[in-house]
């Protein structure tokens, strides 16, 4: 309905939904730019794991202000799932330079966690 607000946009989320190949394409290209790595939460509406997900994808990227968080769909953004080979849901990429550097696939809370932190601990020693 027209004049209501989107629940899920009025706590500013710092996770950018993905809903058209050219919004992947500039999402990149914008963050490779800048130096930032990326993380990709690949989901579906209908995969309860990858829904369960969302809450822990929302806090991390809270907890990572240097970092772009996206999310695709993957059945209403399917160029970018196939483009990257997903197979599965949830899986989350790490990406840095444009490029794939980590894969989890799985619900795996400390898994992506530890991994997230290990790449950007890396990009922090880099810079520094």
């Amino acid at each position: 309905m027209e004049g209501q607000v989107d629940v899920q946009q009025v706590h500013t989320s710092r996770v950018v939904k993905v809903d058209s190949l050219a919004t992947w394409d500039l999402s990149v290209t914008q963050a490779t730019d800048l130096g930032s790595p990326i993380v990709v939460h690949f989901t579906a509406s209908w995969c309860m794991p990858s829904v369960a997900m969302n809450p822990l994808f929302e806090e991390l990227a809270s907890s990572y202000p240097d970092v772009l968080f996206l999310t695709v769909d993957v059945d209403e953004v399917k160029e970018v799932a196939t483009r990257l080979d997903i197979k599965a849901m949830p899986t989350f990429l790490v990406m840095k330079e444009g490029k794939q550097v980590d894969k989890v696939v799985g619900a795996n809370p400390e898994e992506i966690r530890k991994r997230i932190d290990g790449h950007v601990q890396s990009i922090r020693m880099y810079v520094a």
